[in-house]
C-alpha cells in the first residue's frame, strides 16, 4: 500500500549501535516508515538488519540517535504500550512459540493484557482466520510443519492488533511456494487492514511485486533507499554490496548487453518483462499468431 502523505509511523534519526566487544553493527542509520507503507530492508548476512529491528522493538538500546514510534520516543514508552503498536515476528518460529496447543500460544498476549475472556477468544479466532490456520486450532505445537509455525507466530502477534508488523526474514527456511503464501498474506495484511509492514531479507525475486521502498544496508549503513525500481537500476551498488538482481531481471540485463536486445529500462516482474518483450514484436506477427490459434 503506497502511502504519500500518510504521517511515520517509525522514524530513526542518526541511530549507532555497538555490541560490548566493539563491533559497531549500525552506524548513523536514518529509517522512516510512513502509516500503512510496506518497506523492506535490504540486506546480506551481517550487514545489520537484524540488529536494526532489535532496536526497533526495544530489544536493544542505541548508544546515539533517536527511535520514535507513532511519535513518540521508545525510551519513554512502557514495553506494554510498545507491543501494542509494534508487532515482532522472529526469523525462526521456534523462538517465539512456547504454549501447548496453537490457541495457547495466540491467546497469550491478548490475555496477558487482562482483556476480558470473550475478547481474548474473538481476537485469536480472527487472527488466526487472517492467517489462514484457523483449522490448526486445537492442534499441539509440535506437530505443526516449519510454515505452519510461521503463521501461527504471526497469528500471535496480529492477536494484539499492532499499526507496525516488524518481520525477520519471515521467508527463511520456507520453500518458494510457502515463501510466495507468506508475502501475498503480508501483503494482502498491508492493503485490507492497513498495517505497516517493516520486512528485512535478503530475498530479491518477489520484493519488487510488493514493497512501496527499500532501504539497502551494507556493514550498518544505510546506502541507498527508494522505490524497487530505483534500487535494482543501481546495478554497481547492489554489486558493491554483495547483492543480486532479481532472476528475471538479471536475464533482460544479459540479453541487453550481450544479444543486443534493444528493451528500455530493467523490468523486474515477470509480467513486466512480457510486455517490454511484446513491444519488439512487429503486430502483424501477433495478429497472424492469434488468427492461428482462432478455430
Amino acid at each position: 500500500m503506497n502511502a504519500p502523505g500518510k504521517p511515520f509511523l517509525i522514524e530513526m534519526e542518526n541511530v549507532s549501535f555497538a555490541y560490548d566487544e566493539g563491533s559497531l553493527a549500525l552506524k548513523n542509520v536514518n529509517f522512516r516508515v510512513r502509516a500503512g507503507e510496506f518497506v523492506s530492508m535490504l540486506a546480506s548476512n551481517g550487514s545489520g538488519k537484524t540488529t536494526l529491528i532489535k532496536v526497533l522493538a526495544k530489544l536493544l538500546t542505541p548508544q546515539q540517535g533517536t527511535v520514535r514510534i507513532a511519535g513518540r520516543d521508545v525510551r519513554a514508552m512502557t514495553a506494554g504500550h510498545l507491543y501494542q503498536q509494534i508487532g515482532l515476528l522472529l526469523q525462526d518460529p521456534n523462538d517465539q512459540l512456547f504454549a501447548p496447543t496453537v490457541e495457547d500460544d495466540v491467546a497469550f498476549g491478548p490475555r496477558n493484557l487482562g482483556l476480558p475472556d470473550v475478547e481474548v477468544e474473538q481476537r485469536a479466532e480472527e487472527s488466526l482466520a487472517a492467517v489462514g490456520v484457523a483449522a490448526l486450532r486445537k492442534r499441539a505445537i509440535h506437530h505443526l510443519s516449519f510454515g505452519e509455525r510461521k503463521r501461527v507466530c504471526l497469528a500471535g502477534v496480529l492477536a494484539m492488533r499492532p499499526k507496525i508488523l516488524v518481520l525477520d526474514e519471515p521467508t527463511a527456511g520456507l520453500d518458494p511456494a510457502g515463501e510466495s503464501q507468506m508475502l501475498q498474506l503480508l501483503s494482502r495484511l498491508n492493503r485490507e487492514q492497513g498495517i505497516s509492514l517493516v520486512l528485512a531479507t535478503h530475498s530479491v525475486d518477489l520484493l519488487p511485486l510488493f514493497a512501496d521502498r527499500i532501504y539497502v544496508l551494507n556493514r550498518g549503513e544505510v546506502v541507498k533507499d527508494g522505490a524497487p525500481e530505483e534500487i535494482f537500476a543501481d546495478q554497481e551498488m547492489m554489486h558493491r554490496v554483495g547483492l543480486r538482481l532479481p532472476y528475471i531481471s538479471r536475464l533482460i540485463h544479459e540479453m541487453r548487453c550481450y544479444d543486443g536486445v534493444r528493451i528500455e529500462g530493467l523490468p523486474l516482474t515477470l509480467r513486466e518483462a512480457r510486455l517490454r518483450l511484446l513491444e519488439l514484436i512487429p503486430p502483424q506477427l501477433i495478429m497472424e499468431s492469434l488468427k492461428e490459434k482462432t478455430p
